[in-house]
């Protein structure tokens, strides 16, 4: 995996990370960031494999957590709202750790 593909999909589940935690534009920006963390993470998936991917266990985890929150706060907005928030919290250090130079 070229490191351009890596950077463009780290970037990707950075920018969906943002707009889940930041929920600028409601529901419709909640599922499109959702997308984006998942894409990104799928994408940048090879790159764990060239033994430079010590950060990708916390990006799937945080992708997960962050699916989770949405699940979970239709019913207790709180709750998701928390989930959802350490999960982007996860994905954004993440992006910070793998991000190729």
């Amino acid at each position: 995996m070229t490191r351009r593909t890596t950077r463009a999909a780290l970037i990707l589940a950075g920018a969906g990370a943002i707009v889940v935690m930041l929920t600028p534009f409601g529901t419709a920006g909640d599922v499109a960031g959702l997308v984006a963390i998942v894409l990104g993470t799928v994408l940048a998936a090879p790159a764990a494999r060239e033994g430079q991917g010590g950060w990708w266990g916390l990006l799937g985890s945080g992708a997960v957590l962050s699916i989770l929150g949405a699940i979970v706060s239709l019913a207790s907005d709180s709750a998701g709202g928390i989930l959802a928030l350490v999960g982007g919290v996860a994905v954004l250090v993440a992006v910070a750790l793998g991000f190729p130079a």
